[in-house]
């Protein structure tokens, strides 16, 4: 194929342009936000896995997986700051094969993680108007913040800081409510997967409580999706990640702690939201501290599923834009200079996700946990490309700008690799259909990778990291 003139490739470039409006708290807003609807429900399955106490060992080793992981994958989206991602590393570091595989996996990721968050917002919802079908919740959220998504990046950020703050103070104020209840026997008493000593049963448990645990950090890593909006991408990720990933750790922790402590934590797990049925135990289920939860607590789910959107449409712009997907995606809108075609094919995946309880209903899981499952699973697997690539790109591209370099190099990434490894061959194990279906999607998305190599080479060049 002919390649393009340089006034061809310019304008294909500018046609594929996003702004750089983000400054470094939207980035923190866009971290913690992206995380925090973990805060609120999905984690709570882990308990009917691996008790209380076994699950607090399984978030404990997740949480030193991902602070490892966030150190050493700021030294990528400082040095490579592209809306790929992920992706870009892959590809840079391994070519476009390493590129399918990280952009497949991050895209499932982001494209599954969102209508786990509606459903969860449809079931905050179904607490205060018990007519409201969540499912119907769920698709209505989607049109309503696909559509914000689409009115600028400028706005979706601001919009995106505002309800992480409200949903920080929300977990503060739940906290605080149901502390004069707080019992540790409560929290204790069966907590070692049912039972109230620990056995090798309880390794079993906390092993398959995995995906759970990782669901209190998941995407964080969607900052980096946000780079190439960035004003100063080299200075304000890395504040943004390092000070995302410890105020979640720390609400992770104390969130699981109260909620367990605050009566019979068995009655929290295999729900969509503990939280107030949490609280319920405290201040009964006609309190206004009842009503101002499910309102507020929909903040954090808000600011999640909305982030998330944000995440999944700039990583499909950005396949689609290198030719891994269909060009006609990787369009910006004229006047919003956002990639609105991309969040709306990632909306129809996630409102069709909603509706297939057949479909994704199996292996003895909820439709949600097998969401959430499926969410993880491209998560981990990208965790573990990235791992490699930062530790082949330090070989291959020593020279390099790194204006962030991961700590400890290089027991940081090599904790974050060996964690991860360990993270997806127990999901395996656990969740083995669920696994087989993430291979499925895997293996059609590398026929099409190999039948459209034209469109790779048909790519504005100014766009693409060299092959």
């Amino acid at each position: 194929m002919k390649p393009a003139s340089n006034h061809q490739s310019i304008g294909q470039a500018m046609h594929h342009e996003l702004k750089q409006t983000l400054g470094t708290w939207q980035l923190w807003g866009i971290a913690v936000g992206l995380v925090i609807s973990g805060e609120y429900f999905g984690w709570s399955y882990g308990w009917a896995s691996a008790g209380t106490l076994g699950f607090v060992i399984t978030a404990i080793f997740v949480a030193a997986m991902y602070t490892t992981f966030i150190f050493s994958f700021t030294e990528l989206t400082t040095s490579i700051p592209h809306a790929g991602g992920p992706f870009a590393y892959a590809r840079q570091a391994f070519g476009p094969t390493g590129g399918y595989l990280a952009g497949a996996a991050t895209l499932v990721e982001f494209v599954f993680a969102p209508p786990a968050i509606a459903l969860a917002i449809g079931a905050y919802l179904h607490v205060q108007f018990p007519g409201l079908e969540p499912k119907h919740a769920a698709m209505g959220a989607y049109l309503v913040f696909m559509a914000l998504n689409i009115v600028g990046v400028q706005i979706a950020a601001a919009f995106e800081l505002c309800v992480t703050l409200l949903a920080i103070f929300e977990l503060l104020v739940f906290m605080g409510v149901v502390s004069p209840g707080f019992r540790w026997s409560n929290f204790t008493t069966g907590g070692w997967a049912g039972a109230n000593t620990f056995s090798m049963g309880s390794f079993h448990g906390m092993f398959a409580a995995i995906p759970f645990a990782i669901w209190f950090f998941l995407a964080i890593e969607g900052v980096a999706m946000a780079a190439e909006e960035a004003k100063n991408p080299k200075r304000s990720i890395p504040i943004a990640y390092v000070t995302g990933i410890l105020t979640l750790v720390v609400l992770a922790i104390g969130v699981m702690v109260f909620a367990g402590a605050a009566g019979d934590w068995t009655k929290l797990s295999n729900i969509n939201d503990p939280l107030p049925q949490a609280m319920k135990f405290i201040v009964g289920e006609h309190s206004g501290w009842m009503h101002m939860l499910v309102w507020l607590g929909l903040f954090g789910l808000v600011a999640s599923f909305h982030g998330i959107i944000l995440g999944y449409s700039r990583q499909i712009f950005a396949l689609a834009r290198a030719g891994y997907l269909p060009d006609w995606l990787s369009k910006v809108h004229p006047r919003f200079k956002t990639p609105h075609r991309a969040i709306l094919a990632g909306g129809v995946v996630g409102i069709a996700a909603i509706y297939s309880d057949e479909l994704i209903q199996f292996g003895g899981q909820t439709l949600t946990a097998n969401i959430v499952t499926m969410s993880v699973f491209g998560a981990i697997v990208m965790y573990i490309i990235s791992m490699l690539a930062l530790f082949k790109l330090r070989r291959s591209a020593p020279n390099m700008e790194r204006p962030f370099r991961a700590p400890l190099f290089p027991f940081f990434p090599a904790f974050a690799l060996v964690a991860a490894v360990i993270c997806l061959a127990t999901m395996v194990y656990f969740n083995f259909l669920v696994a087989i279906v993430f291979a499925i999607f895997l293996a059609l998305g590398y026929v099409y990778f190999l039948l459209t190599r034209h469109q790779r080479e048909a790519a504005p060049a100014d766009a693409l990291l060299e092959e």
